[in-house]
């Protein structure tokens, strides 16, 4: 069986900060749409279920593909993300009602804010994997 050699840190950082960039500039774009979003799945705890199972799948793939390491700034910052992610969709699933009010509250005043945070974080994190792919070059 001959080895496949895939950057999998750089391939999370570049994928995870597209998503990211993506979300934002939708955000952007259509302002309220993160606030409808949340709003529907308050109100369907079968979209409550389905959300935090796939952020929960997500989470752990990016979790477990990323070792913490102190000489791999992006594998360890990765690995956090990952373990936010798991822990934030296991408190989905459990208390969706109770969490999702912290973030109707702060959607109502500062959802552009998010939106430029989500582009900014999204473009670094873009720029952090494609730059592992300039320092862990693949054969």
């Amino acid at each position: 069986m001959v080895p496949i050699n895939v950057d999998v840190i750089g391939w999370s950082g570049f994928l995870l900060g597209l998503a990211a960039l993506a979300a934002g500039i939708g955000a952007l774009r259509k302002p309220g749409i993160w606030r409808t979003m949340v709003d529907e799945v308050v109100a369907s705890p079968a979209l409550q279920f389905v959300c935090g199972m796939l952020e929960l799948l997500v989470g752990g793939c990016v979790y477990l593909a990323n070792p913490m390491s102190a000489g791999d700034v992006l594998a360890s910052a990765l690995r956090v993300m990952g373990g936010f992610m798991m822990a934030e969709a296991l408190v989905i699933i459990a208390f969706c009602d109770i969490y999702t009010q912290f973030w109707l509250r702060n959607l109502a005043n500062m959802q552009r804010g998010w939106a430029v945070f989500t582009v900014f974080g999204g473009l670094v994190l873009v720029l952090a994997g494609g730059y592992h792919f300039t320092l862990h070059p693949v054969d």
